[in-house]
């Protein structure tokens, strides 16, 4: 089988490998050995058949009548989305919303480790902050003594730009971006936005009568 590059997966299929992975971990947790693709589907909510195409993007998987070997496949998923150890992660931009993605402890959990926070006034004394803040000069020493890939960027819009710039120049090629702004990037640069604001009105659309 001809190997598939990465660009191109859909983002939507690599979107659903995570929520695909969540379910089998769940299974794995309840004991279970083995899923046919019918039940894995119906748990992730898709449909079978955009389950299997999916999963023919990275290979052959399951044995027809038996469904999926449930530990197999999950250390497989965990080995495409690289959350079989802990990748550093670094975040820039210690306001409030910086704070609270800090404080939460469920990352590691998931595969990431948050292993230092940035800020413009790297001084500020923050309460109930359990990582070391430094200012913006102190990126390129941690990122390149951590090999960090990947950042989250808490940042205000119009400091956005220049921040991502700078992770950019410092080896980033992943970034989580909670600026409500869009951002301009090289192409193998990737960034996910998360704009609250817009999911919000996109609830907002569905509930009105």
């Amino acid at each position: 089988m001809k190997k598939t590059l990465k660009s191109d997966i859909p983002r939507k299929t690599v979107y659903r490998l995570s929520v695909y992975l969540r379910c089998l971990q769940r299974l794995r947790t309840n004991k279970i050995r083995t899923v046919s693709s019918e039940a894995l589907a119906k748990a992730a909510q898709v449909k079978s058949t955009q389950l299997r195409k999916d999963l023919t993007y990275f290979g052959q998987f399951g044995t027809r009548g038996l469904g999926y070997d449930v530990e197999q496949l999950s250390a497989m998923m965990g080995e495409l989305l690289g959350t079989t150890s802990l990748q550093p992660v670094i975040l820039v931009g210690v306001g409030n919303l910086g704070l609270a993605l800090i404080s939460y402890h469920g990352f590691e959990q998931e595969g990431f480790e948050i292993i230092a926070a940035f800020d413009a006034d790297g001084q500020r004394k923050r309460t109930k902050c359990r990582l070391p803040i430094y200012s913006m000069d102190k990126l390129d020493e941690v990122i390149l003594e951590r090999a960090v890939k990947m950042a989250i960027l808490t940042v205000p819009a119009p400091e956005a730009q220049e921040v991502v710039n700078q992770l950019i120049a410092h080896g980033i090629v992943g970034i989580l971006n909670f600026a409500p702004i869009m951002l301009h990037v090289p192409e193998e640069v990737m960034v996910n936005n998360v704009n609250l604001a817009i999911e919000l009105e996109n609830l907002s659309y569905f509930i009105q009568q």
